[in-house]
């Protein structure tokens, strides 16, 4: 019994160090004038934001861990609520007196996003709670760009970084606003991180490259240790590391109907294959296609769950 006990605790987990928010959708026909008032066609609240990564690992067979800050309100129940049906774990202690943050996004009908952005809980993280998350060495560490924003998120995940065992497998997606981040900051992050998963836009803030190729040759050469993925929509993704030429791996035409968090969907099942032995461009391979049935479904947190990957990765090699 024991040794069963200590067999499941050393499973392999993705912990997540970055901000679960809750995402406020809001359709409208057109944003209003200043001063004014218009209806919403639709709307919806869910949780968002690294809440999609551990969704798409965890459903794939790799459990979660949320080793970022909760707060207590309404924002924060359905953060937790969300968890909570993801069987996701939660390591930190709810913080009280502060809600979780949240993002209203205005959606219009050509699919053009405007996003209101309020901080809360998650923005609060610090090294002494980190200090008490328990990080085995064939765990996944994932944190994004956003959390680097936030100036006590940064201070812990940056001392985090430096202090992880060699073993311990570091994922970073750098996020849209790569380019608010210090440059110090991601130099830190450049000298250990494993894998950086970018999506092309990233990939070209960051090198000034207009092509992927060229742009993942620039990031693999910043890099001490680890590979590139840089992440192409619907074309796919390239894979490069270190010893071999960037490769490019084609993605699954489908009809898509919501795009929005296929990016995370991609990450959180890379990491997952990655840790059932696969390989990074077999890992890849079926990353792009968990991402490509995550957009022909709407909502949020919309990965695939094993059965589904296989019976779609099976059904493309056939055709």
């Amino acid at each position: 019994m024991v040794m069963n006990r200590l067999r499941r605790e050393l499973e392999p987990r993705l912990i997540l160090v970055d901000s679960v928010v809750v995402d406020v959708v809001l359709n409208v026909e057109g944003l209003p004038e200043r001063g004014s008032d218009t209806y919403v066609d639709r709307s919806a609240s869910f949780a968002g934001g690294g809440f999609n990564v551990m969704a798409a690992a965890s459903r794939l067979g790799l459990p979660a861990v949320y080793a970022g800050v909760v707060g207590l309100g309404p924002f924060a129940t359905i953060a937790q609520d969300a968890m909570r049906d993801e069987d996701i774990v939660v390591a930190i202690p709810p913080l009280a007196g502060v809600d979780t943050g949240f993002v209203v996004a205005i959606v219009e009908p050509d699919g053009e996003r405007t996003f209101l952005t309020s901080n809360g809980a998650e923005s609060t993280l610090t090294s002494s709670q980190l200090d008490g998350v328990d990080i085995h060495t064939n765990d996944v560490v994932y944190f994004s760009g956003y959390a680097l924003l936030h100036q006590s998120n940064a201070r812990a995940l940056l001392a985090l970084v430096q202090r992880l065992s060699p073993e311990v497998l570091l994922v970073f997606d750098p996020s849209p606003l790569v380019a608010n981040i210090d440059r110090g900051a991601l130099e830190v992050i450049f000298e250990r991180v494993d894998w950086l998963s970018c999506n092309a836009r990233e990939a070209s803030v960051m090198t000034g490259a207009s092509d992927v190729i060229g742009a993942a040759e620039l990031l693999l050469d910043r890099l001490v240790r680890g590979g590139v993925i840089v992440r192409c929509g619907e074309e796919g993704c390239v894979v490069a590391s270190s010893g071999s030429p960037p490769e490019k791996i084609e993605g699954f035409p489908v009809d898509a109907v919501d795009s929005n968090g296929a990016g995370d969907t991609h990450v959180g099942a890379f990491a997952a294959l990655l840790k059932q032995g696969r390989g990074a461009p077999d890992a890849a391979r079926w990353a792009n296609g968990a991402a490509a049935l995550s957009v022909t479904r709407r909502g949020p947190a919309t990965g695939p769950v094993m059965h589904e990957l296989e019976a779609f990765i099976a059904a493309h090699d056939r055709s």
